[in-house]
């Protein structure tokens, strides 16, 4: 049985690029885009948004974690924190929370979502 809410969870910690820890109000990546992707969700049902400072996944600033009991999660970063980025990792985590067994086919991947994953991992047992 699967749980009804996907957990999208935002680094709140990530650097703004490689080489921009926080912006000229000295705020982090993360934190930008943990508002944005909040923002961008809404009161969306089928997502709960959280926080986690740190990820370990500093070489690619700017990262999520997408889980749902029952299916494998997934890692994805290099994202620069924008609304048009939040949008689509929101509009790929509704298709993920939408499926059966958290498999969204490739062709109904954002495109602000391609060449960002880093890891699926295994489901929880």
């Amino acid at each position: 049985m699967t749980e009804a809410t996907a957990r999208l969870i935002v680094c709140s910690t990530c650097r703004h690029s490689a080489d921009e820890p926080v912006d000229a109000d000295g705020v982090s990546g993360g934190r930008r885009l943990l508002e944005a992707v909040t923002t961008a969700a809404g009161a969306a049902p089928e997502l709960r948004i959280e926080e986690q400072a740190c990820l370990w996944a500093c070489r690619s600033h700017c990262t999520v974690y997408l889980a749902q009991g029952g299916k494998p999660g997934y890692l994805a970063g290099t994202f620069t924190p924008t609304a048009d980025a939040a949008e689509a990792i929101v509009d790929f985590a509704r298709r993920y929370a939408a499926s059966p067994d958290g498999a969204v086919p490739y062709r109904d991947w954002p495109e602000g979502m391609k060449g960002h994953f880093i890891a699926r991992l295994p489901q929880d047992a």
